[in-house]
């Protein structure tokens, strides 16, 4: 039988490269996506289907929570079993001490730490009724090891979700794994051109930051660690190390 994993935030960017590494590896995907109609899912489906895995598109509102509640019981429903979810989806909206809101800050963490935690418990329950071991990925970022003022609620609502790392590693043990992985600058963010990325992107020890490669990796490993749990990997080329005072989109930003 095919391992089966449900990927939050799968249509774009770092969920749609791991959806298809991971269909590249032998894997079925239930993949999220925020709303439907979504022209990115429909073609995510279709890749995923040439590369000969079942897949299935799930939309849901990551602060709804009775949307957030649906999505493994649809995961299950449609591809028979589900092993594994990788919390990869983010709200990422700029906010500082000066700018915060409650709203703001609610709605990053509805959407990156509260859909997580229910999520993973929703696996917890499938594999205790199935009998089977399951994991869950938390995707978090270097950020936390290498704190700066910039992107206050969203770096909150990862700081919350990397706490809820072992916390839910004790509660879900031993059905269920739980781990994370931080990334450095992947991929380009907002109005970051191309330029700016490439010299963020080198601001570190390693001369090098994560990839799209590298995160895919990364998370493959972890859902094949059956000693792995409670932890966090950080995939970042060393970022974390290099204190910095500002977000780097801010220090290279040409103004």
């Amino acid at each position: 039988m095919r391992p089966t994993v449900l990927i939050t935030g799968a249509a774009r960017r770092l969920g749609r490269h791991l959806a298809l590494h991971l269909a590249r590896q032998g894997y079925d995907v239930a993949a999220h996506h925020r709303a439907a109609p979504d022209a990115d899912a429909d073609s995510l489906s279709a890749e995923l289907a040439a590369l000969g895995a079942r897949a299935v598109a799930l939309p849901a509102d990551l602060e709804d929570e009775a949307a957030v509640e649906r999505l493994v019981p649809a995961a299950v429903e449609a591809l028979g079993h589900l092993d594994a979810v990788v919390n990869s989806a983010s709200l990422f909206s700029h906010d500082d001490i000066a700018t915060l809101s409650y709203a703001n800050l609610e709605r990053h963490l509805r959407a990156n730490t509260a859909a997580a935690l229910t999520l993973a418990r929703a696996l917890h329950r499938h594999c205790e009724t199935a009998r089977h071991a399951g994991c869950v990925v938390n995707v978090l970022d270097q950020k936390l090891w290498n704190p700066n003022p910039d992107h206050l609620s969203y770096t909150l609502s990862k700081a919350a979700l990397e706490a809820a790392t072992p916390v839910l590693a004790q509660a879900l043990a031993p059905r269920v794994r739980v781990v994370g992985v931080a990334l450095g600058v992947t991929l380009p963010s907002g109005p970051m051109t191309e330029a700016e990325f490439l010299a963020a992107h080198a601001l570190t020890p390693l001369g090098r930051s994560s990839t799209p490669d590298d995160f895919a990796q990364a998370v493959h490993y972890l859902l094949g660690a059956k000693a792995v749990t409670g932890t966090t990997l950080l995939v970042d080329g060393g970022q974390h190390l290099a204190a910095q005072p500002r977000d780097v989109y801010y220090l290279v930003k040409r103004d």
